[in-house]
């Protein structure tokens, strides 16, 4: 009797790729950024889409037949799938998928215990200093990840899930103890996004985050003719954070003054005053609704020479 597989993919254009090269099994796509917004360790539960769906609607305009029709009916459908003997997931590289993949073990280990599960992961490429992506492997590439897919031990699966359990909780700062402490760990790139997560956190010397300082950083030194070069410019130059055009957009536009114009793109005088660490933009920036993972996003700081995180305590 031949073996019947579960493809579990990061997203649409992946499910397209497998599907033009005819893999054999069902295919179901993941669509969430759990990167992005709070989220909760009961992965599927009616309490933690609706925290999703509230995130979603507050921070992208998300309408609630979009959600039901992009993201819970794909869900559903992995809820049916039952039957299948090897659950094949298929990830990449950074900060976007590897969180997205946690949650997906997470809830494999909760809903489809003892079931065979194997990771491609997409990333280093023989001969080359980028990291790719899923999508910009050729198919004998493709092929050949697939045909070294990782089968993940039981210990595997505690471990990722027990990294989520961080990511959900309200402290980021066992998370910065524990990422780096599982050298034998399959999930060779988790370290690098995790670290990437961390540094998400307000830093203490401008009260931006790397990725906002990135923003500022790439509009300073760039001749930028509008916002749409910026976010393509971040896009290209982006490598572990994975984020899409509407997510740099979001962030460009709650940094809006600091800038004077994007058409050109040229930063304000207190633009240049935050680059230059002269002007601290934490308290101008600063919400009680903003969540990294479990953790309010402006209750941490980011020490950037020590790479340490800091607690507020109020």
């Amino acid at each position: 009797m031949k073996a019947s597989f579960l493809h579990i993919t990061n997203g649409d254009s992946t499910t397209n790729y497998l599907q033009k090269l005819k893999f054999k099994g069902e295919i179901i796509t993941w669509r969430e950024m759990l990167c992005e917004g709070k989220t909760t360790t009961d992965v599927g539960s009616e309490h933690f889409w609706k925290n999703r769906f509230d995130f979603l609607k507050t921070s992208y305009k998300t309408t609630k037949k979009t959600f039901i029709d992009y993201t819970l009916k794909e869900y559903r459908n992995l809820c049916n799938q039952k039957q299948q003997d090897e659950i094949i997931l298929w990830f990449e590289h950074d900060l976007f998928c590897q969180i997205n993949m946690l949650a997906v073990i997470s809830w494999l280990k909760r809903y489809r215990k003892g079931r065979k599960i194997s990771l491609v992961c997409s990333g280093k490429i023989e001969g080359s200093n980028k990291l790719h992506g899923l999508g910009e492997l050729s198919e004998n590439q493709l092929q050949e990840h697939y045909k070294n897919r990782v089968t993940l031990s039981l210990d595997d699966i505690e471990y990722a899930d027990y990294i989520w359990q961080l990511y959900c909780s309200d402290s980021p700062l066992r998370l910065e103890a524990i990422y780096a402490f599982n050298p034998m760990s399959p999930f060779i790139y988790l370290k690098d996004a995790l670290q990437a997560h961390l540094q998400r956190f307000p830093s203490i010397e401008n009260g931006l985050n790397s990725i906002e300082n990135t923003i500022i950083n790439t509009s300073n030194k760039n001749t930028l003719t509008s916002k749409n070069q910026l976010i393509n410019t971040l896009l290209n130059e982006q490598e572990v954070f994975g984020f899409g055009d509407i997510q740099y957009e979001r962030k460009i536009d709650s940094l809006k003054k600091l800038f004077t114009s994007f058409n050109p793109v040229k930063l304000s005088k207190i633009g240049q005053q935050v680059l230059e660490n002269q002007k601290n933009y934490y308290a101008d920036l600063r919400s009680d609704t903003s969540y990294l993972g479990g953790a309010r996003k402006y209750s941490f700081l980011h020490h950037n020479a020590t790479g340490k995180l800091l607690q507020i305590t109020s």
